[in-house]
């Protein structure tokens, strides 16, 4: 394959235009940040995000190389179809739950990250192992973006894609490093243009190539495979449920979604832009759909691809490059191609931030470093960025599993994370005994199932689970794997969940009762926090007069001044309205 000059200069283009846009934003949050800890500028923006940013931001969280790329590939793979492509609705119904009743609790309180609300309660040490399955995540999501960005590269040209992917973290880390969530949340709205006018200028095109059948016929009869509107069969119900539940639900624990909910200007306006974003991630999946549907209804021996179909190769990941690049024009492909590229590339940035900023704030200030200075957490912040986005790159070269990484870890957001966001929000009562024994749960059940694309066997063998086979056509290989058709994924979430539940109120009954010594409560998670609510409620006595608490002077408590005041915000607890940045500077 020759180098494509079109190519380079197309996807060239594209970068400088997110580069500049990045830096554009650091200019801009870096002149209007008067008044605003620089840690805080960098991890929420300020508070300030508007209404235009923000709606793009936010449908940002989840549309972006990945999503498009395995929405396409989804629709056009023989055994799936649209019916498996859950990515769209899924996502979307996952930010409409966490703007009904997530978005509201989370940005009245003035948290900064979402392991804020788990440090609270349940003690930095928690809140450490929370860390753990959220870092995960994050990560390796970067690692599977860039890994598709040199899949996507290799399609357009034919250079050095170790190269190209080192090029294009670079970029996101740079941007990111000097503007924070302000460059992350403007290079978004490029982003998102860049898809959806790459994509949509290429459809027409790509609809009108001689080698392409009519989709609705291919909907529904076979032509040159399956038809590609899918079904779901009656075995498998179970995991089609398993997995939307997964996605559904699963998709609200990440820092990615809370640092734009947590950096909107009131708690309303993170509700509004959560419902924004659910339609907006509808909307940018249209063309994906259309793409994979057009792959599914081509004849690929009537195209420069070759005789053989993508899905006969193992190519089926890239059915979306491939099909901008053999059925359209090549100046359009081109420009559809490039904007792609870019886009994929400004993926990355938002997961290395969210990562970075939960280990400055609730692991390296919160738990070793509570007396750091502003200066110091952001310049530990740049340090991460750094060297998380250094790791995503090495997995994406070097690691390749990543997407199975991914796939687990996102798994275990949904069974460990997602419980336990629903205890400490939505639960009264709950502890750190009955937070460990939840994640301990969830964690073992999880990972009893086993992982295929990890090669990792089950040691719990769940009800209806079945051996299948995966063929290898490029090798020949013949692949055996257990597939687990009960959805234990969700199972485990729930036993998670009632875990919690159960052996906090457990210790909480075996502590106060007596039965268990006050000295045993090594977590300090029950004994002192009955002895505080004691203290709220006593007297203070001198020369022999009851002074009640509540007749005293109201005293205003200075923010920071308690490791409690790191977490919240209590100027922005009482209504929507006083929610945002400039009424609390206002009020003081």
């Amino acid at each position: 394959m020759a180098i494509h000059v079109e190519g380079i200069v197309a996807i060239v283009i594209f970068y400088v235009l997110i580069l500049f846009v990045g830096i554009w934003a650091a200019w801009k949050n870096k002149s209007s940040g008067v008044g605003v800890d620089q840690g805080e500028r960098i991890m929420v923006g300020g508070r300030d995000i508007g209404l235009f940013v923000g709606g793009f931001t936010m449908t940002a969280t989840w549309v972006g190389g990945g999503y498009i790329n395995g929405t396409a590939e989804y629709v056009y793979l023989p055994d799936y179809g649209l019916a498996w492509a859950q990515a769209p609705f899924g996502y979307a119904l996952s930010l409409v739950v966490g703007g009904l009743f997530f978005a509201k609790p989370m940005r009245s309180r003035g948290y900064v990250t979402m392991l804020d609300p788990f440090q609270q309660l349940y003690g930095k040490r928690m809140g450490g192992l929370l860390f753990i399955p959220a870092l995960m995540g994050e990560i390796f999501w970067s690692a599977a973006i860039l890994s598709a960005l040199g899949a996507t590269l290799s399609v357009i040209v034919d250079i050095n894609i170790n190269m190209s992917v080192v090029i294009s973290a670079l970029i996101a880390i740079f941007y990111t490093l000097v503007g924070g969530l302000y460059s992350v949340a403007y290079t978004d709205v490029v982003q998102l243009f860049c898809i959806f006018l790459g994509l949509w200028i290429s459809v027409p095109f790509a609809l009108s190539n001689p080698a392409v059948s009519d989709i609705s016929i291919t909907a529904k009869e076979v032509i040159y495979q399956s038809p590609w509107l899918g079904k779901i069969e009656p075995e498998d119900k179970w995991l089609w449920a398993d997995n939307f539940c997964l996605l559904m639900l699963g998709g609200i624990p990440w820092q990615v979604y809370f640092q734009r909910v947590l950096s909107a200007s009131s708690a309303t306006y993170a509700q509004v832009l959560s419902f924004l974003a659910a339609f907006g991630c509808l909307v940018m999946a249209v063309p994906s759909v259309l793409i994979g549907a057009i792959g599914a209804s081509t004849d690929w021996n009537q195209t420069s691809y070759g005789s053989l179909a993508p899905k006969d190769k193992d190519q089926s990941d890239m059915i979306l490059p491939i099909v901008l690049q053999h059925l359209c024009p090549p100046y359009i492909s081109f420009f559809g191609l490039g904007a792609v590229s870019a886009a994929v590339m400004s993926s990355a940035d938002s997961s290395i931030l969210s990562a970075s900023s939960m280990f400055a704030r609730n692991i390296y200030q919160l738990a070793f470093r509570q007396s750091a200075s502003d200066r110091e957490i952001v310049w530990v912040m740049r340090c991460t960025i750094f060297v998380f986005g250094a790791l995503a790159t090495a997995m994406a070269l070097l690691t390749g599993s990543v997407y199975g990484l991914w796939y687990l870890s996102s798994d275990l957001v949904y069974v460990i994370i997602f419980p336990q966001l629903l205890s400490v929000l939505f639960v009264k009562g709950t502890n750190t005994y009955g937070s460990v024994a939840g994640y301990i749960f969830g964690l073992l059940l999880r990972i009893g199932g086993g992982e295929p694309y990890l090669k990792l066997p089950p040691f719990i063998y769940y009800p209806g689970w079945v051996t299948q086979e995966r063929i290898h056509h490029v090798t020949g290989d013949v692949e055996h794997f257990i597939q687990q058709r009960f959805p234990f994924k969700t199972m485990s979430m729930l036993a998670s969940f009632l875990a919690n539940v159960a052996f906090s109120y457990l210790t909480k009954y075996l502590f106060e009762s007596g039965t268990w010594s006050h000295k045993y409560d090594f977590l300090d998670a029950v004994v002192s926090k009955h002895s505080q609510e004691i203290m709220d409620k006593a007297t203070l006595v001198s020369n022999q007069d009851n002074i009640i608490l509540s007749e005293m002077a109201p005293v205003k408590q200075v923010l920071g001044a308690s490791l409690a005041g790191t977490f919240i915000n209590t100027e922005v607890l009482s209504d929507d309205g006083e929610s945002s940045p400039e009424a609390f500077h206002n009020g003081n």
